[in-house]
């Protein structure tokens, strides 16, 4: 950049100071690259690798026996917009990693969230008939191999994260009894019965914000993150994933299932505490706004490779389904 600048003006820039002159050129680079970025693009090509990927790495649904796997491949190709794939990806690139090492770890982790979807939509949980938009496993499969089904994703999981202990244990704690499953427990425990904002928060955490911080900082560590990359990344992980509750339980009152995929007033039908309930329908906007707003903030240091993880938290802020 500076080699085309006139001698007169690098001697200004010496004057000036070369650091703050760059950095209004990176706002102005940070800026046009925003304005130019497709989200809805990105996402597409994040499912066509993601679900190439996955394609390679499930058996197939001949493979004996045949019914677990028909089962397995089901709610993995249900649909869905693979945000946390895109998160790992994203986190990836924005640390100035490979994508193609974080692959694996993608569909690691599209792997446990479908998992878990299977198992939460069961009659023993949330008892739901419906999920992106299409019958639910156990509707299709029975309950016994919907609940086969969703381990046998798990364990996939940590095959496909198998190369680096350090990836494992990201898993580990994300998925078992101190994240997503303390998650599930504590939302089973908090029915009908009166909850705290903080008790709530602690819920998601766990049940929603959890994986999807393990899927950002998964792909910041498959990119050789530093510390200081991982911190941020990570308060950002938890920032969207809280705020992705938030928009989730004010869709829950405000939405429709055919827009939604699933049915709607399940919160209420099971006398669960949530946002809008403790904070009304505005207060929980105003909410997840701080939270990404906060998230935004995180970014600021990554700079350009940065957009899609800045375009994925006002997705989260604004999405209706």
């Amino acid at each position: 950049m500076l080699a085309h600048w006139p001698v007169a003006g690098r001697s200004l820039l010496g004057r000036i100071g070369l650091t703050f002159l760059e950095k209004c050129w990176s706002a102005h680079t940070i800026g046009r690259t925003v304005k130019s970025f497709s989200l809805s693009e990105y996402l597409a090509r994040v499912t066509r690798q993601v679900d190439a990927a996955l394609d390679r790495y499930l058996p197939s649904e001949e493979t004996p026996p045949a019914t677990i796997h028909k089962s397995m491949r089901y709610s993995v190709f249900a649909g869905g917009k693979r945000l946390r794939p895109a998160l790992c990806l994203a986190a990836c690139e924005a640390v100035g990693g490979r994508v193609r090492d974080a692959i694996p770890l993608a569909c690691a982790v599209e792997c446990i969230h479908t998992y878990s979807l299977i198992h939460d939509d069961l009659p023993c949980m949330d008892d739901d008939d419906f999920r992106r938009g299409k019958p639910t496993n156990h509707k299709v499969f029975g309950e016994a191999i919907a609940v086969l089904a969703g381990d046998a994703l798990l364990t996939l999981a940590f095959e496909l994260a198998a190369r680096d202990a350090r990836y494992v244990r990201e898993l580990a704690v994300a998925a078992g009894s101190r994240g997503l499953i303390a998650g599930q427990v504590q939302d089973l425990q908090n029915e009908n019965r009166a909850v705290t904002l903080e008790e709530v928060k602690a819920t998601h955490l766990n049940k929603t914000a959890a994986l999807i911080t393990a899927s950002v900082r998964l792909g910041a560590l498959a990119g050789n993150a530093t510390a200081a990359q991982l911190r941020r990344l990570t308060r950002y992980g938890r920032d969207i994933g809280l705020a992705f509750q938030v928009v989730d339980d004010i869709l829950d009152v405000t939405s429709t299932k055919e827009v939604m995929g699933k049915s709607v007033g399940a919160d209420a039908k099971h006398h669960k505490s949530t946002y809008p309930k403790l904070l009304g329908v505005e207060g929980s906007r105003q909410y997840a706004q701080s939270l990404i707003t906060d998230a935004h903030k995180q970014l600021e240091p990554f700079g350009a490779r940065a957009t899609p993880l800045r375009a994925i938290a006002d997705f989260i802020l604004n999405r209706t389904h």
